[in-house]
Order: structure tokens, then sequence, then C-alpha cells
């Protein structure tokens, strides 16, 4: 049993992709062209978002959106330590600083407190990450930002269909992103990405840094090369092979959505009381006006690694999110922290394990990962 498998997603819905990758190989532009202008229509259908740009994965939507949102060579970003390293290396890529804040007590999303403690007189901005099934304290973390005078962004890239009040992730701030990783809730057959912003000049700024730094009409305007050179941009276009995939997939987002939600509580269901396992976030009650979408299973357990080899001789896939928090990973080794610096994010990178789930699962093949488990843990007294 995989981690992740998508194959009989595309064979359900291979005439829907077919037909709009025949659309494209008959329009000729493979780049950068219509395909692309149609999904970021949907994705601001879908989404509310004033603006939504695609580019060539979530982790350029991150760097195009810190340069956009006015950040400075120098200036710091406060990030949260327990999650993918792309939420920091993008602050370094648009040139600012990373610094790292532990998570809540509960949950997984960035302390409000701990940014507070983080602020400094070099502080621009703050970008709270939305990991695994859960929005971030986003009330929270903005009562810290306008005491401060610090801009929000939001690292969304693993939540799409989250929302608060009615409000989607990554316009709850100045910007968000998403991600189109193949794994993801949302998921293409390569990488992909889009930023989503309410804010007019940011996704002006944001569509000019995707293509070489050039203003005017570029999507799906083939060159656009005699178009002046405004910003010094890169190549974070999309290719249109990728939004014709998530064009046709996008139809059936809803559908997935809850198919992970009922494999989730499947979970819960046969893990709640198992001594050893915590079935957080699961038991983790949302807040008010929120809803829960699950991108990740995620389990906290005694003998993490025990458990994964055990899975793992019996033919199940699983992930460690994630093996190492932000400020011990060797890239930031010159920023200076040390172990014990943020022991809540410490905490959860030695117990968290990532259990498959994805819409093609069986609620069977769940059954059997949580056999598994049991037996594991067995002896364990209830």
């Amino acid at each position: 049993m995989p981690f992740f498998d998508q194959s009989e997603t595309f064979r359900r819905i291979w005439p829907e992709i077919r037909e709009r990758c025949s659309r494209l190989l008959d329009d000729g532009k493979f780049s950068h062209g219509s395909a692309v202008a149609d999904l970021e229509r949907a994705l601001e259908r879908y989404t509310g978002a004033r603006h939504a740009v695609g580019v060539n994965s979530g982790t350029d939507a991150l760097v195009l959106l810190l340069r956009a949102a006015g950040l400075r060579p120098g200036e710091e970003v406060i990030v949260p330590a327990h999650t993918f390293v792309a939420t920091a290396t993008a602050v370094v890529h648009a040139g600012g600083v990373p610094v790292f804040a532990d998570i809540e007590e509960r949950g997984y999303g960035i302390d409000p407190d701990a940014v507070a403690a983080a602020v400094t007189d070099r502080t621009r901005m703050v970008m709270p990450v939305h990991l695994f099934d859960r929005l971030a304290d986003m009330a929270g973390v903005h009562r810290v930002a306008d005491a401060h005078g610090l801009t929000v962004v939001e690292d969304s890239a693993e939540a799409i269909g989250m929302r608060a009040d009615g409000t989607h992730a990554g316009l709850l701030g100045a910007g968000g992103v998403l991600s189109f990783f193949p794994a993801k809730t949302l998921g293409a057959v390569g990488d992909a990405g889009a930023l989503l912003t309410d804010d007019d000049a940011i996704a002006e700024t944001a569509r000019m840094l995707r293509h070489h730094g050039r203003s005017g009409r570029t999507l799906a305007a083939f060159p656009g090369i005699a178009n002046p050179t405004v910003v010094t941009g890169g190549n974070s276009k999309m290719d249109d092979l990728q939004a014709a995939v998530l064009l046709a997939k996008l139809a059936h987002l809803d559908a997935d959505i809850e198919r992970r939600a009922a494999l989730s509580r499947r979970y819960d269901d046969r893990l709640r009381g198992l001594p050893g396992v915590r079935t957080v976030p699961g038991d983790l009650p949302v807040r008010p006006g929120e809803n829960r979408v699950v991108y990740v299973h995620l389990v906290e357990v005694d003998d993490r690694d025990g458990l994964a080899a055990r899975l793992a001789a019996a033919g199940i896939g699983t992930e460690v999110y994630y093996p190492r928090p932000l400020h011990l990973q060797p890239c930031f080794a010159h920023l200076g922290y040390r172990p014990g610096d943020l022991p809540r994010a410490e905490a959860l990178c030695r117990t968290a394990l990532a259990l498959p789930l994805y819409p093609d699962l069986a609620e069977t093949a769940v059954d059997r990962v949580c056999d598994e488990i049991e037996r594991h843990y067995s002896g364990r007294s209830r």
C-alpha cells in the first residue's frame, strides 16, 4: 500500500483530461497560455480571490508573494519552526531572513505568543502556515501583527478548500499560495502552484515577476519579448499541461475533500484511545467559523520510528512530517538556534507520523493500517 497513489483517479477522469490536453495540443502554446488563464479564473471562482496567479510551483509562489508584498533585503519574516523547509527557504530566496517561532501547545499552527516574542526592529512580515488539516490561529496572528505593524502573508500551500467565516485560506492577510504538487489535495502531474490575493498591486507585481519582470500582458500572449522589463523577475511560468490536468481535477475537488474526511474519521474512530497513539489533530476542535480539510492524516505516537518500520515491513507506506524542525536544519545553522530553543516543534518532530490518505484509498486499506498499528502497541492496557 503506497503512502499516496492517484492512478485510479486518473483512470476515472482520463476522458476529461484527454479532451483538455487535445485542445491544448491544437492550441500549440504549452507554457503560460490559455489553459493557465482558464485555471486562474476557475481558482478565483472557487476561492473567491480577486486574483489567482498561476506559477510553476508552490515554492516559487511563496517567493513571488514575499517580494510582491514588499519584503526588502535583510528584513525578517517570522515563520513556524514545524513546517516544510520551503516556508523558510522562500524567505531567503526573496532576500529576507527567517526567524523561527514555536507552534501552539495543541495543534500545529504558529503560536501567536511566540510570534510576539520573536519580533525585532528588523521584522517586516509574519508568515503562518496552514498545516495538515486546519488553519493557523489567524486572529491571534493578526493581533500581534497589528500591534507591531507587520504584514501577514500566508503559506496556504496545503489549504485549498479551507475557509474562515467564508474567506478562503490565502485571503486572510495580504496574500497566500497554493501548491499543486501531485500529493496535494488538488494535485497536478508535476510541479505547479498559484498565488492568491485580493490586492491589485501585489497581483500585478507577481504577474511581472513570474515572467522575467515584463510588464503588460504576457499570459496567453506569445512571446511578450517586446514588453518592457520593469523588475528583475525570473522564469516561474506554469505549464499548460499542468493547468489542463488541474482544470479537470478541480471539478472533483469537493468530492475528494469529502472522501478524505471520511477516511480520516475512520482512522480516528479505529485509533482513538489506543495506548501509545494520539489522534490529534482529529480530536482537536476547529475554531468557530472554520472548516477542517484533511491533506495529511497525522498521528502522534510513541516509538514512531519503530511503528514506521513495522508498517513498512507490512508493505504500508508512511511519511514523517517532519523529521527535523526548521531551526535545527543544517542550512540555518548560521542563525544560531540550539536544541531546546523551540521545544514544542522539536517534540512533534519526534512523534508525528503520517498515514496513507488519498481519495482512491479503500476503507479496508484503512482498517489494515489500523490493524497493524494495534498489533504494534498490543500488550498496552486501554
